[in-house]
């Protein structure tokens, strides 16, 4: 079996639902073009909502036309899209899961609530109507690990299937779990990424009550930026060894080369600097990465106060004078923060960077911050040549998950 220093990771499929369509490819493109799709709050209750934006998936997403209806009444909004997203990645990939590879392949998925969905409306039932039950597949619907669970029972997989549950870490984490399995030779292939569909009248409230969300649109590390906008969506990548992609012919997207966590254990909301540059030190070292070998960082950059100016400094305490040349930029200017799922929907726009060579922007943009003083390509994206990529995740709770990723082999 191969030792942990020669089993290299890759991604041969991606899926993807978010507020810029449905799929991958609908994602990437509108990230291409710099287009945002945060909007007015489409809600029964936004009226009684202080939330007035978010970036949500399309109306036009119908997940009947996609899901057996003999499943659909299984699932809450959270694993409609996760199940779409994962068709998507194992159909890009080519994979068979025939012949034993089911028995080598994981499915670990990230999410930062849930099926938060689900809770709601039991909970408006029985609190709000008086209602004397709860629907008999409310447990099915909301519990953490059901996204990747029907992943698992989909396509008959049976190597280690669970939920990883680290806020807006989460995608990023789950990400790296399903990496050092196949690292590790506990795994030749996994299925993996995250999803979140939480935009439900009491986390509303909730994020309401933080005073950290944005009353017009995301601007991260704009001297007017106002917060974040909440947004949702799903992505889902194959993982395989190197060896196992090549074997099968399989077109690889890019190598994962390397992964970086940390934790903060010093407050609860407010980010640290140091933690978040450990991150980006370990995934630098185990993808074998100097500085000056990256190119472009996709930002966490969330658009608050403290997110923006506190990544900034611990990009500079991972790259030191070589930050001044690096290409930064946040995507969730376009597709909001899809908390538990934002990783992975980033993943999409680092994979597109180093792929095509061209680097999304960071979309509304247009009043520079003297605290946030890097290069953040500003509303246009930008050709160049791209070698490595890091993508950032930092969570509430001190949670630190950065992924690094090179061309494909």
């Amino acid at each position: 079996m191969p030792t942990v220093s020669t089993r290299r990771v890759v991604i041969t499929g991606m899926g993807a639902i978010s507020p810029l369509g449905v799929g991958a490819a609908a994602l990437w493109q509108g990230l291409r073009e710099g287009r945002s799709a945060i909007g007015p709050l489409r809600h029964p209750d936004a009226e009684r909502l202080r939330v007035k934006v978010a970036a949500q998936v399309p109306e036009s997403f119908d997940p009947a036309a996609h899901i057996d209806e003999r499943t659909l009444p299984l699932l809450d909004r959270t694993s409609e899209f996760a199940l779409h997203a994962a068709r998507e990645a194992v159909a890009q990939s080519g994979v068979d899961f025939a012949g034993g590879l089911g028995l080598r392949t994981a499915v670990i998925v990230g999410t930062g609530v849930g099926g938060e969905t689900t809770q709601d409306e039991q909970s408006r039932r029985l609190y709000a109507e008086n209602a004397q039950r709860a629907h008999p597949l409310t447990i099915v619907r909301l519990m953490t690990n059901a996204s990747a669970s029907q992943i698992s029972i989909a396509y008959g997989l049976h190597g280690p299937t669970y939920a990883v549950a680290s806020a807006c870490a989460s995608a990023n984490h789950a990400i790296i779990q399903a990496a050092q399995m196949i690292r590790y030779g506990m795994a030749d292939a996994a299925v993996t990424g995250g999803t979140e569909a939480c935009l439900t009248y009491g986390a509303l409230r909730a994020w309401e009550a933080m005073r950290v969300v944005a009353d017009d649109t995301c601007r991260p590390f704009s001297a007017n930026r106002r917060g974040l906008v909440l947004g949702e969506g799903a992505g889902i990548f194959v993982l395989e060894s190197l060896e196992h992609a090549q074997a099968r012919g399989a077109t690889i997207l890019a190598e994962l080369a390397g992964t970086g966590m940390s934790a903060d254990a010093s407050d609860i909301v407010m980010p640290s600097a140091e933690g978040a540059a450990t991150a980006m030190r370990l995934a630098l070292a185990e993808a074998e990465l100097n500085p000056q070998d990256v190119d472009y960082i996709n930002a966490h950059g969330t658009g608050t106060q403290a997110n923006d100016v506190t990544e900034t400094r611990a990009i500079r305490l991972a790259f030191g004078a070589y930050a001044d040349r690096l290409a930064v930029s946040s995507t969730k200017s376009m597709h909001g923060h899809a908390l538990g799922a934002s990783g992975a929907l980033e993943l999409v726009a680092a994979i597109g960077a180093l792929r095509d060579s061209v680097v999304p922007p960071t979309a509304n943009l247009d009043q520079v911050d003297p605290a946030c003083d890097l290069d953040y390509v500003p509303n246009v994206a930008r050709e160049m040549p791209v070698r490595a990529v890091l993508s950032n995740s930092f969570a509430f709770g001190g949670l630190n998950a950065v992924l690094a990723l090179k061309r494909a082999p």
